[in-house]
């Protein structure tokens, strides 16, 4: 779900649609969710904002920075960069550094767990200090998150904003609003059905329920059980095993400085 700025015969659908006049709000800060990363060439969507008592992160998807094919998706056999690689974050003045990957974590504890090894799909990126004041953790167009959240249901509702370059700049088709259509591996991932699908690119954006909750990180491109969907990682579980090592026991989810609002017209048209 990363990419390397290849175009696709989507470039033809995004230009016969009709889109509203008017873009999704902006940030108030150069650096948010939704924004672009950057790692060795791959490029990703990164999701939520992250604190500690010393650092400010931006998240993205583990497999942002693998090394294998499109298809390696089994955390516990990929292989990826290694921690201290620099990531270029957009509307940052310098490089942040890749410091926690779930791929790299899950092979160096062995984790044998099958559901374990194949949606734990998460990384943060550290952003350099000159960067930590230019930082607003609202989502665009929707505002929040309002909270870590614990679960999203079958048939729930769920809002996203995904921002893949094959949009060309797009904004109008950044934002989205989907629902669940099935909980898998045993907790760890949605199946989720939005309007438009997330595409290569999109790869680690932010997900939220219908009460602005931080609830999942879009990690794959499915077929299967409806062509066009995508698996989202639970984000609380994937927290709960990144906090369970020591030295990120103290990283948490920072929440939006706007109100939530699940208003998918209102956020395609900067409400």
């Amino acid at each position: 779900m990363k990419h390397r700025l290849a175009r696709s015969a989507l470039l033809g659908v995004i230009g016969a649609m009709v889109v509203p006049a008017g873009a999704a709000a902006a940030s108030t800060a150069p650096i948010h969710p939704g924004v672009q990363t950057f790692t060795n060439g791959g490029q990703c969507t990164s999701n939520f904002i992250f604190r500690d008592a010393t650092s400010t992160y931006i998240g993205q998807a583990a497999h942002c920075s693998g090394t294998g094919a499109a298809t390696s998706t089994n955390g516990c056999t990929s292989g990826s960069l290694p921690l201290g690689t620099p990531v270029t974050v957009t509307g940052a003045s310098r490089p942040g550094t890749l410091v926690y990957n779930s791929w790299l974590t899950m092979q160096a504890r062995n984790e044998r767990d099958a559901n374990t090894c194949q949606y734990n799909d998460f990384a943060l990126v550290r952003l350099d200090p000159a960067d930590a004041g230019n930082v607003d953790p609202s989502v665009p167009g929707y505002g929040g998150p309002t909270r870590l959240g614990t679960s999203a249901g079958r048939l729930s509702t769920v809002y996203s904003y995904g921002n893949s370059s094959l949009r060309l700049g797009v904004t109008q088709l950044s934002p989205k609003q989907g629902t669940v259509v099935e909980v898998a591996g045993g907790g760890w991932s949605r199946t989720v059905l939005t309007v438009t699908p997330g595409i290569p690119g999109d790869s680690g954006s932010a997900f939220m329920n219908a009460s602005g909750e931080a609830i999942g990180v879009l990690s794959t491109l499915m077929l299967a059980p409806l062509p066009a969907t995508n698996g989202v990682g639970d984000l609380a579980r994937e927290l709960a095993y990144m906090q369970a090592r020591p030295a990120f026991s103290d990283i948490r989810l920072v929440p939006g400085t706007r109100p939530f609002k699940g208003n998918l017209l209102g956020a395609i048209l900067g409400g």
